[in-house]
């Protein structure tokens, strides 16, 4: 596993259900992280910064010939969409668990993309080429119309995003905007896009193999966001129904198809009035895929070893009907009140909750360190039930249970969002959460209604107490 925390602790469950051996590499920071404890072996690849270790294609390539690796898996984030790290699998003889190289590089652009999806039939959103300077910028706004976004066509996250609704904020945001990518992606290129106020992102899980089988298993709506980041997403979504969900699924077979894409990959789109458009296309396996395993009963990570394995896919899209609904929220160690801060630290306390139809995918199994060193994110808790209302219900629960002390944490922001009518009805968009201002303070109520659990987390010896007095009166 190319990777760490949770994701890489989801592939070993996937391979220990086929029965295939894996090897963990890691930081030094992450020497007694459980997804290292719990492989069949570990290689420490570096110190703790990740430009030092997880995104060393050589040294995971090194680690995977002393081992006698047989494929690389690469989680999300990292090197999981670097063409690069694809070739340079392949030209070692290990199996890459994701798309080639070439399908990568197609989709990894997002101008390029836009042309390939427009030529497939792919409905796309009217923007521009990419841009040299100011003033093509101007003039292509100009037909493109006011207000216009500015994006990367390199990487993703939303990152150097900006929205331009004159002349004016365009000549300012653009300069910024290619600076910006620049510093993260290593690639300035930008391009407009028309704005489309208040859309929802969809986005469509598809799977294809080397035999030419590509099957769409249906959306994930993924509109609460902050920062352009999702925090909660959930299957199906409350604003399609079956025909507009065959149509987007047909759409995202096709853009896969047209690349000639193999693997598990997502492709994304925005929502508005009935339409929808081509976003771009995630060459991996996603953060929120849970809620397509439990309301599909499709085990994506298993389906990705085969596939990689040169299997054909067992799957059929007849067969591919939603069963209930799922609803994901991630934990995240931040402060909701300081704009999402992040709060890394050390847990002194961690209960996760259980029960019916609740899952948790957790780079934690016991107190332990959060590291500033990366993502924020700690766990995913997913939650399914027949009706969408049973999901909310049973999520409302799991996070009721769900104690983590020592460091801040999301889990009554969540709360806050299944009680906020909008959530209820279904009737949000991708500004809900900067719309909803009001949640930081129905978030602190949450907390303090909470807080009592805490209490008897964070003092063990209160806690034991309590089991005591319980044994000692008997059922």
């Amino acid at each position: 596993m190319a990777n760490r925390g949770e994701i890489a602790l989801r592939v070993i469950r996937g391979c220990r259900d086929l029965g295939i051996a894996t090897v963990a590499v890691h930081s030094e920071a992450d020497r007694t992280a459980a997804f290292v404890l719990l492989a069949d072996e570990a290689v420490e690849i570096g110190p703790a910064p990740a430009a030092q270790s997880y995104l060393r294609a050589d040294a995971i390539i090194a680690a995977a010939r002393s081992t006698g690796a047989e494929a690389i898996h690469p989680g999300y984030g990292f090197l999981s969409e670097n063409q690069e790290f694809a070739r340079a699998c392949a030209d070692a003889g290990i199996a890459f668990i994701g798309p080639g190289a070439d399908a990568m590089a197609a989709m990894g652009e997002k101008v390029p993309a836009r042309h390939r999806m427009r030529d497939s039939g792919v409905p796309i959103v009217p923007g521009s080429d990419a841009l040299d300077d100011v003033d093509s910028a101007v003039a292509a706004a100009t037909g493109v119309g006011y207000p216009v976004l500015i994006k990367a066509s390199a990487g993703g996250g939303g990152i150097g995003m900006r929205v331009a609704r004159d002349e004016h904020e365009l000549r300012v945001a653009l300069p910024a905007a290619q600076s910006t990518a620049e510093r993260a992606f290593g690639n300035a290129t930008v391009f407009l896009e028309r704005f489309v106020d208040s859309p929802r992102h969809i986005e469509i899980q598809v799977l294809a193999d080397h035999h030419g089988h590509v099957v769409h298993l249906g959306e994930r709506e993924c509109s609460i966001q902050r920062r352009h980041q999702k925090i909660l997403e959930e299957s199906p979504s409350p604003a399609i129904d079956a025909a507009t969900r065959a149509r987007m699924g047909d759409a995202a077979v096709t853009a896969a198809r047209a690349v000639g894409y193999v693997n598990a990959g997502t492709v994304e789109f925005i929502y508005s009035n009935g339409e929808f458009f081509f976003l771009e296309m995630n060459a991996r396996l996603q953060v929120e895929h849970p809620v397509t395993e439990l309301v599909y009963g499709v085990d994506l990570v298993v389906e990705q070893l085969r596939i990689a394995a040169g299997e054909e896919l067992r799957l059929r899209q007849k067969d591919l009907v939603p069963s209930g609904h799922a609803i994901e929220c991630r934990i995240n160690a931040e402060r909701y009140a300081k704009n999402f801060m992040p709060s890394p630290g050390q847990v002194t306390g961690y209960h996760e909750p259980s029960g019916p139809g609740v899952r948790v995918d957790s780079s934690l199994v016991a107190p332990g360190m959060v590291s500033p060193r990366y993502d924020p994110l700690i766990a995913k808790l997913i939650c399914w039930g027949p009706t969408r209302e049973m999901a909310t219900a049973r999520m409302r629960r799991a996070l009721m249970e769900y104690a983590i002390t020592g460091i801040s944490t999301n889990i009554d922001y969540h709360l806050a969002i299944l009680d906020d009518p909008d959530f209820v009805s279904g009737a949000y968009t991708t500004q809900f959460i900067d719309g909803h201002p009001q949640l930081v303070e129905a978030a602190q109520e949450w907390e303090e209604r909470r807080r009592p659990f805490q209490r008897v987390l964070r003092d063990p010896a209160r806690a034991a107490a309590i089991a005591a007095a319980v044994v000692a009166v008997g059922p």
